[in-house]
């Protein structure tokens, strides 16, 4: 399957304008390998591993494929700086940095021919990534999963809002699972898309087979963005989630929250397969998602049905 190049293609130097998203916990070597394999674009995702781990997963994944792929680091991240610094020594070319201000990092990467992406939830930060001269933007809608926005803005409005406002590619984010949606997404003003939930639940994922199966049995409202106080983030639906709204109704302090919330619940969930105690981090599309599938499986799924799709519109 062939398409015309356009703008994200063109600046990754890949097939399909898809990104695959760098989740913590989820995105290793092996998803971001096959994806890039698959013709779209692998991210690996920084955010859950320490320095040396990353390194070690950025030499498997350029053993494993010879196309472009890259690293997502969040930039709240206490080692931030040896991270930056392997992406470096490591000749990583593609970054998308998230949770944080673009222009800490941004001229920094540039000027060692790094292209960077930053990860926006509003029309404000998009601005605010274009003026920091980044390479392209990722619009996330409230639907995503993970750690999200406070203002709860959707895909379908922070795009066609964000397109108004910048002249730089726009990649948007946030309840894409399928080819219809990346169709939609590029109407609306997109030149791509970042595809999260879909890739959790991968064979290559490295998420807990548990979590996977989770994901495929979860339906329409089985998720909700909570924890606004300390980081919005999109769970699903389980006891730690529970004691989270118990915890709400008894008049939780900031201070509580923190305690209740503790140390590594993610890796406990997504990792490990806690399904009870862990924070299990995942987009409202989880409802949409019916099996587990391999990643070339899910992009060529993906480009099947956006092509079907834009046929079908023209008789609209």
């Amino acid at each position: 399957m062939t398409m015309n190049p356009n703008k994200i293609t063109e600046l990754f130097g890949i097939k399909y304008p898809i990104v695959q998203g760098g989740m913590i916990w989820t995105s290793g070597w092996r998803l971001a390998s096959a994806v890039s394999n698959a013709g779209a674009l692998g991210l690996l995702g920084a955010g859950s591993m320490y320095p040396e781990v990353l390194k070690d997963h950025i030499k498997k994944c350029q053993q494993a494929t010879n196309k472009p792929f890259g690293v997502n680091v969040p930039m709240l991240y206490p080692n931030i700086e040896d991270i930056m610094d392997i992406i470096v020594q490591s000749g990583v070319k593609i970054v998308f940095t998230s949770a944080g201000n673009p222009k800490t990092w941004t001229s920094f990467l540039t000027e060692k021919g790094i292209t960077v992406v930053h990860v926006v939830s509003s029309v404000k930060f998009a601005l605010k990534a274009q003026e920091a001269e980044v390479d392209a933007i990722v619009a996330e809608g409230f639907e995503a999963g993970g750690h999200n926005g406070r203002d709860e803005t959707t895909t379908m409005v922070l795009i066609p809002s964000i397109r108004e406002q910048i002249n730089i590619p726009l990649i948007a984010a946030g309840g894409i699972a399928s080819g219809n949606a990346m169709l939609a997404a590029m109407v609306l003003g997109a030149d791509g898309v970042q595809v999260g939930s879909r890739f959790a639940a991968s064979e290559e994922g490295s998420a807990h087979d548990l979590f996977k199966d989770y994901i495929v049995n979860a339906k329409e409202g089985d998720t909700h963005l909570t924890l606004k106080e300390l980081a919005p983030v999109r769970l699903l639906k389980n006891k730690f989630y529970q004691d989270i709204q118990e915890a709400y109704a008894n008049g939780a302090t900031k201070e509580d929250l923190v305690q209740l919330l503790g140390r590594a619940r993610a890796k406990r969930g997504m990792f490990e397969g806690d399904l009870k105690e862990g924070e299990l981090e995942i987009g409202q599309v989880s409802g949409l998602i019916h099996e587990i599938l391999p990643a070339k499986e899910i992009v060529r799924k993906m480009m099947h049905e956006y092509e079907t799709a834009r046929a079908a519109v023209k008789g609209l």
